[in-house]
């Protein structure tokens, strides 16, 4: 042999165990997915390494997909009010009510946020987009399919400043005060 064909050798085999490496932890992946032997039970938490894999990549998927766009809807107290009505509506059963107490967040895996408690670190364009869209696998339904763009960024606005809201839209959406504007409305 050559001086030069017993150097190739050692790099040749480095990338054979490589690939060997490489191609057997995909099988043992596959395996170990095929087989059934990954928890999938909503009511037990997931790994840590999951939920990192899981949280980093729902993150990095919202930032990419959600065009930063202005919202249409102004943050006044109207908007406001109009956005906490909905949330009250159709949103706090799962992320949480502000000021109850009550926490749901635990009940699904991976966790749901409980947005009076912990707010947002979205923006209000990927708030928009995640309501109208949904986030697959996590229990969060896409929106979009019954609600328009407007109902979506009126909600979006509100949630964004949900936990810094002027006191006559928190006020307005107390529950009693809120009770007696829809009582009034009727008549």
């Amino acid at each position: 042999m050559s001086l030069k064909s017993e150097k190739r050798l050692p790099m040749k085999n480095f990338l054979l165990g490589v690939l060997t490496t490489l191609a057997v932890l995909a099988a043992g992946t596959f395996a170990y997915l095929r087989l059934g032997l990954a928890e999938v039970r909503a009511d037990l938490p997931g790994s840590r390494v999951e939920s990192y894999l899981m949280s980093t990549a729902v993150h990095a998927s919202v930032r990419r997909h959600a065009p930063e766009i202005p919202t249409p809807v102004q943050p006044t107290d109207e908007n406001l009010i109009a956005g906490g009505k909905i949330y009250l509506n159709e949103c706090a059963g799962c992320h949480g009510s502000p000021g109850s107490g009550k926490d749901y967040g635990d009940v699904l895996y991976p966790p749901i946020p409980q947005l009076p408690k912990v707010g947002t670190e979205y923006s209000e364009a990927q708030i928009f987009w995640v309501a109208k869209h949904g986030i697959r696998r996590a229990g969060m339904f896409a929106n979009g399919k019954w609600d328009s763009d407007q109902h979506l960024w009126t909600v979006a606005a509100y949630i964004k400043r949900m936990n810094a809201l002027p006191e006559a839209v928190k006020e307005a959406l107390e529950p009693k005060k809120a009770a007696d504007a829809k009582d009034s409305s009727k008549q």
